[in-house]
């Protein structure tokens, strides 16, 4: 009689501690702004106070950058990046958002990795 061994799936809360850590390490030697973190099952999110702060992440980690508008006036810039890839080749999605008054002079590199 052959007995198989199966894996269970790995439960949400095991990936949210899984990636919230991931992101933690990364942000001990990346000096990265990070005032507001939450971890989910399927990335990171960080808010951050404003785009200068973004446009440090992305020249630290790359990615690319989507605009919406988010009311009243302002557009929401979010950022999507990854952690380092780890041993295991997998690497965590971060999304890292910053609120822009609409119209606001942006930095050009930061505007390039707008999504088209």
């Amino acid at each position: 009689m052959t007995t198989e061994t199966t894996v269970p799936p790995v439960s949400e809360l095991a990936q949210t501690s899984d990636n919230r850590i991931a992101v933690e390490v990364m942000l001990d030697y990346l000096a990265l702004p990070a005032p507001s973190v939450t971890a989910r099952p399927d990335a990171v999110y960080v808010s951050v106070a404003d785009v200068d702060d973004l446009g440090a992440w992305l020249t630290a980690r790359g990615g690319r950058v989507h605009v919406h508008p988010a009311g009243d006036g302002v557009e929401l810039w979010t950022l999507l990046t990854s952690s380092p890839e780890r041993a295991d080749g997998s690497s965590v999605p971060i999304r890292v958002s910053a609120p822009v008054p609409a119209g606001e002079v942006v930095l050009g590199y930061i505007v390039a990795a707008v999504a088209a």
